[in-house]
């Protein structure tokens, strides 16, 4: 049976390794539906962006793919390039001219340089009304392009649906190319991959808080600790070191305090750490292995998974009481349970019998609903839900190595994130 990266793998993983140390590209634009049942999704016509000379252009092409590229991914919108370019000085007839094609907007874009910035103004028009209902410009060097059209396709998203996008959005990752564990950064599309450490060693589980930083655990000083990336500083900072096991589980929606594993007791349990105090409280106390803790979007439950009623199970927890109840009680084996942003279900990895490889699967707050999302496609673990609750990225051996997928969050659509050279483990996704 192949090996299992799960939290009782990452277990074992991390006491061999105490025990040792004692002793001495780019992916394709993946495209959805363009409609929603009977109801055929409004298009947005997207004529090449105009630039001002020849140093804009190539910038112009940029920045219209990845825009295209993250409207179509949003799937609110369809989107359409075949019709008449845009005419600043006859604004009018050209949105008379794509009202015609039956678009519902236009999304117009300029594209000017002045050593060392580019400036990109972004004008979307409403085709019903013939009046724009968004306008604005973007500044900044060659390096930030890809960004600045992200950070445009989220705010035209939430200026026609009023809601988020995610196109400005990161999975950090731990990945084994340097034949060590070190934590990397992609974009949602899979694109702009950074290494963010150097450990040379085994650093995994990274954590984002809402204010960008990740914590994440790693054995730099030859113990199991906790560290925090800050990546607005470019600083990396010890946050629980040398007190024996240490494996990072979530962060509270506040910022405040991390869930996390610890061998304090007589089994790993799960403990609370508060980054303001920098006490530790412990909340499990079960002859037992409880780990695995994701904090609930309101900040008042976790959930866990625990062995102590046989094979590993889902479990919730309501912090001001301790109260503790199963959500799954027949699974063979379920580890890395990860809460939905909008707090109706909880994925997890698990199996149904030994026979079977690990999958992606469902459960609701009551544990009455369970739903499988992938199956007959190699090991599929470490779940983690986009900031909107609409997509699920994971990992997966159905090519052989162990690589990041993305699906929706039904199951569907599911494709590789990015081609990445080693094997990646435990996504997490930026808030």
């Amino acid at each position: 049976m192949k090996k299992i990266f799960s939290f009782f793998t990452v277990l074992a993983v991390v006491l061999t390794a105490v025990s040792a140390f004692a002793a001495r590209p780019q992916t394709d634009v993946y495209i959805g539906i363009t409609s929603v049942g009977d109801r055929k999704l409004p298009a947005i016509a997207m004529p090449p962006f105009r630039f001002a000379d020849n140093k804009a252009q190539a910038a112009a092409v940029q920045v219209h793919d990845v825009m295209r590229a993250d409207l179509l991914f949003a799937r609110y919108f369809d989107v359409t390039e075949q019709g008449p370019a845009f005419d600043p000085q006859n604004v009018s007839q050209t949105l008379s001219q794509w009202a015609q094609l039956r678009a519902s907007y236009l999304l117009a874009g300029d594209i000017s340089y002045a050593a060392p910035y580019y400036t990109i103004k972004i004008y979307v028009y409403d085709l019903s009304t013939r009046t724009a209902v968004f306008a604005k410009a973007f500044k900044g060097t060659e390096s930030s392009l890809r960004r600045l059209a992200h950070i445009a396709s989220d705010q035209i998203v939430s200026a026609l649906t009023g809601k988020r996008g995610i196109a400005d959005t990161k999975i950090a990752f731990a990945n084994n190319a340097t034949r060590h564990k070190e934590i990397y950064v992609v974009d949602y599309d899979g694109e702009n991959l950074q290494k963010l450490t150097n450990d040379k060693s085994i650093s995994i589980l990274p954590r984002w808080s809402k204010d960008g930083k990740i914590f994440y655990t790693t054995y730099k000083y030859k113990n199991p600790d906790i560290f925090a990336i800050d990546l607005r500083a470019g600083k990396i900072a010890p946050i629980i070191i040398r007190g024996g096991l240490s494996l990072i589980g979530g962060v509270s929606p506040d910022g405040k305090a991390l869930a996390f594993t610890s061998s304090g007791g007589t089994n790993p349990s799960i403990y609370i750490y508060n980054l303001e105090t920098h006490e530790k409280r412990r909340i499990t106390n079960k002859a037992s292995v409880d780990g695995s803790p994701s904090y609930s979007p309101d900040g008042k439950y976790i959930t866990f998974v625990s062995n102590r009623a046989g094979n590993p199970q889902i479990y919730v927890m309501e912090l001001a009481t301790g109260d503790t109840r199963p959500l799954t009680k027949t699974f063979n084996w379920s580890d890395s349970p990860q809460w939905s942003p909008t707090g109706e279900w909880i994925v997890f990895t698990g199996r149904e019998s030994p026979y079977h490889p690990m999958d992606i699967f469902l459960v609701d707050l009551t544990g009455t609903q369970i739903r499988r999302l992938t199956t007959d496609a190699g090991s599929n673990e470490d779940p983690t839900w986009s900031p909107d609750g609409r997509f699920i990225a994971f990992t997966t051996t159905r090519n052989g190595k162990r690589q990041l997928y993305m699906m929706d969050m039904d199951g569907s659509a599911p494709h590789l994130l990015a081609d990445l050279k080693g094997d990646s483990f435990t996504p997490h996704w930026s808030f």
